[in-house]
């Protein structure tokens, strides 16, 4: 259903989840700060603005977007999504939270493996202003982040 994969699509997400690490995926298996039989999650390749080190949950399972996920999928990442909120607030000391999920391009989906972004948030941010201004980052700047969060989803 509502489907925009091109026909040669090498999906980035999918290539991380199997530790593919070459110029197709950013994710490194650094990055990745918690997974099970269903879901990933890990610190975004990219800083916007303010907001560094936010997480993306993912499943496992390839799906493109919301209307192709199944349930069970849906549900194990909205739980974990408010464990990283509650944790994002902990570790980060952000004010709040803001939780973005897009599909299709003209919903601002890029990469068409459904994911969840979760945000940390904080006074005057300007995060839906910088979201067009992204920082590609290095593995070792996610790292700090990422070491961040594996020790308190231990």
């Amino acid at each position: 259903m509502y489907n925009h994969v091109p026909q040669e699509y090498k999906c980035p997400i999918c290539l991380g989840i199997n530790g593919v690490e070459n110029d197709d995926t950013l994710i490194r298996q650094g990055d990745i700060i918690y997974r099970d039989k269903l879901i990933i999650a890990f610190i975004s390749s990219f800083f916007i603005g303010n907001n560094p080190g936010h997480v993306i949950i993912s499943p496992i399972k390839h799906f493109e977007n919301i209307y192709d996920i199944e349930n069970s999928y849906l549900n194990t990442i909205s739980d974990f999504s408010k464990k990283i909120a509650i944790k994002l607030k902990e570790v980060y000391k952000c004010e709040g939270i803001t939780i973005l999920q897009n599909n299709e391009p003209d919903g601002g989906q890029h990469a068409f493996h459904y994911h969840l972004h979760v945000f940390p948030r904080y006074k005057n941010d300007n995060l839906h202003n910088n979201m067009l201004e992204k920082k590609p980052t290095t593995p070792e700047e996610r790292g700090i982040y990422a070491e961040k969060l594996k020790v308190v989803l231990l």
